[in-house]
């Protein structure tokens, strides 16, 4: 299996996500709250939970905090009531960007993604204009240590229903559909296969690029703007870094 390797990419993400921690995990807090209402307390019954819960072991969040949050949103469920909302838009020189977010003020979020949006020198663009560039997929990293094999954590990661499977001096890049996630994280969980990061996210079918030194500084300064703000979930986009 084969494809164009993202690691270094994914190994950035997951270094910000670390120095961002406490952010995250009142981000990933939320979406553990939501799984829940949605569709109950329960992992083994709820796919959305478990999602969730895989995302957020990959980003360290530890198991008596997933668990305290997932007994909190079970307990307090007629408490806040989040809204999913997908922002889609342009960055310099019409790089696609895509924004989730969780909010209980629709009007704030709008706001504050709008505003991201013009102070990078971007525009936000209407529901549908940039998403069908972009394939929702699976995505789990995992670094190259002693002791794992190369052969089989690629038998293993087909078996359990990975679609593609990278490998590089630095790590290894499974992807699945988005169905088979779970399914995946538990095979290799149940293998001790460390895993560097975990989520579904939105892969970009083309890459664009950005070479004047003012539309870069714009481009990190939405980007930033968007991961900074509490309601903002998860920030997907095509540009090649």
């Amino acid at each position: 299996m084969a494809g164009h390797s993202k690691f270094a990419n994914i190994r950035h993400k997951k270094e910000k996500m670390d120095s961002q921690r406490g952010k995250i995990f009142t981000k990933l807090g939320r979406e553990i709250a939501v799984a829940v209402k949605q569709g109950g307390s329960d992992p083994a019954s709820n796919a959305r939970l478990k999602e969730v819960v895989s995302k957020a072991k990959s980003a360290n969040m530890p198991g008596d905090t997933i668990e305290r949050s997932i007994k909190k949103a079970a307990g307090e469920l007629d408490g806040v009531n989040y809204e999913a909302i997908t922002y889609e838009g342009y960055g310099p020189n019409g790089i696609a960007i895509i924004a989730r977010a969780l909010t209980d003020n629709r009007n704030r979020t709008v706001a504050n993604v709008r505003n991201a949006f013009t102070k990078g020198g971007g525009n936000l663009g209407a529901q549908g204009s940039v998403v069908f560039q972009f394939d929702e997929i699976g995505q789990i990293a995992v670094e190259a240590a002693e002791g794992i094999d190369a052969d089989e954590l690629e038998m293993l990661a087909i078996e359990a229903g990975a679609s593609d499977f990278i490998a590089s001096h630095e790590g290894y890049e499974i992807t699945s559909a988005p169905q088979d996630f779970s399914n995946l994280c538990n095979a290799l969980e149940a293998a001790n296969i460390p895993v560097l990061s975990a989520e579904i996210t939105m892969q970009p079918k083309i890459y664009g690029q950005l070479t004047n030194p003012d539309d870069i500084k714009g481009m990190n300064k939405l980007l930033d703007l968007l991961e900074d703000d509490d309601d903002v979930q998860d920030v997907y986009h095509n540009w090649e870094e």
